[in-house]
């Protein structure tokens, strides 16, 4: 997998997620398996710009050339993927969340994976 493949996929995800958590936050909790509530609904709304910045960030970046920033980008990325996963899955045994927070997990697991395997292809 290419830098520029992985860029391509995260902005097509942050577009999805960024209008998903805007627009249709409830659905997203019912998923989960969580009440709505103003306070969650408003927090998903100011997520959801982030994923758009996300979407942004990666859309304009997907040709950049091997270099320590685009190194750090993977990396962070990375990490910040697998911990989303990992606080998922503890979400879940903790019962906090129900088994529709599986699909997040894995969406989130893999894509860790990958931006760790293109950090550490180099």
């Amino acid at each position: 997998m290419t830098f520029e493949i992985l860029a391509i996929v995260m902005t097509a995800a942050g577009l999805v997620l960024g209008a998903r958590f805007i627009f249709f936050g409830g659905s997203v909790l019912n998923e989960w398996g969580l009440e709505q509530s103003t306070g969650a609904l408003l927090l998903f709304r100011r997520i959801g710009l982030m994923y758009l910045g996300i979407a942004l960030i990666f859309l304009f970046g997907r040709t950049a050339a091997p270099s320590e920033v685009r190194s750090a980008v993977c990396l962070v990325m990375g990490g910040a993927a697998l911990l989303l996963a990992s606080l998922g899955l503890s979400e879940f045994l903790a019962r906090r969340a129900s088994a529709g927070i599986f699909r997040s997990v894995a969406a989130e697991a893999v894509l860790g994976a990958g931006f760790l395997w293109v950090w550490w292809a180099g």
